[in-house]
């Protein structure tokens, strides 16, 4: 292997705009040695990229990309090798997708108040048996005309000051940590400091993580700040949590490009070497 390794896109199945076939093909074409998929709460589309994937060089890291929620603060948990049958981890996965569903209905019933917007609208914008979100309503939302892209979106109407928009449901990120770990995979805190050094879990919280089986933290993020990766690089060497690089790629669904963060190939082989539930596929 002598290229470049990405270890967090999204396919169609959560909130991308590819579906994981297309996302295989976009990773071959971006020069990718190495892609973990990883939609949101969801395992739902590593079939179709095992298919799309052989007779490629790309080799395939299965992954999800596990929500949680600390107090006001959501945290984000990438598990990459779960057992995807493993049935504690079903369960709790299926009831964060059933409660997005639900959180979704009323948010798009609030902005209909005031916006022509339907549910059928959102459902458009979303592939059957998909992880809906607010991403999708905010394709909606585009293709109504009442925002330019996802970012106006984001910035305005299904923002949390609008008044629209409402939490999901999640467990905590030490409940995820430890199921993650019971099926078998690698948790990795994703794009842990987009709110700055601040912003960071605190260290308590972090310590608490790092027992119960954390094993890494997504630094290279477009999103992290620079002050906030300088207190995740001090932490993951107090903790001694390998450090991660990923574009968080979502298709056309964000500006992100595949690459643009990528992971050193020794902490790929860390996470392999780790992860019981499930193994990488290639060509």
């Amino acid at each position: 292997m002598s290229g470049p390794i990405d270890l967090h896109a999204h396919s169609r199945v959560s909130d991308g705009t590819e579906s994981p076939a297309e996302l295989v093909e976009a990773a071959i074409a971006a020069g990718l040695d190495i892609v973990a998929l990883t939609d949101h709460d969801s395992t739902a589309g590593w079939d179709e990229a095992r298919r799309a994937v052989v007779g490629s060089s790309l080799t395939v890291l299965p992954g999800m990309e596990f929500s949680t929620r600390q107090e006001w603060r959501s945290v984000h948990v990438l598990a990459y090798l779960v057992d995807p049958e493993d049935a504690a981890l079903l369960r709790e996965t299926t009831r964060i997708r059933n409660d997005r569903v639900t959180r979704a209905e009323r948010i798009v019933e609030r902005i209909a108040r005031d916006y022509d917007l339907s549910w059928d609208d959102v459902l458009e914008h979303s592939a059957a048996g998909a992880t809906i979100g607010r991403p999708h309503i905010a394709d909606a939302l585009v293709a109504r005309g009442h925002v330019v892209d996802r970012t106006e979106a984001f910035g305005g109407i299904l923002h949390p000051r609008s008044g629209y928009s409402e939490p999901h449901y999640a467990p905590t990120p030490l409940e995820g940590v430890r199921l993650i770990r019971a099926a078998g995979g690698v948790p990795v805190l994703a794009h842990p400091a987009t709110r700055g050094r601040d912003g960071v879990l605190p260290e308590r919280a972090l310590a608490e993580l790092v027992d119960a089986g954390l094993a890494g933290l997504e630094i290279e993020h477009r999103e992290n700040t620079d002050d906030g990766k300088q207190r995740l690089r001090e932490l993951a060497e107090r903790y001694e949590l390998f450090t991660t690089g990923s574009s968080d790629y979502h298709g056309e669904g964000k500006p992100n490009r595949l690459a643009e963060n990528t992971t050193p190939l020794e902490v790929y082989e860390r996470i392999v070497a780790a992860g019981r539930g499930s193994v990488p596929f290639g060509g």
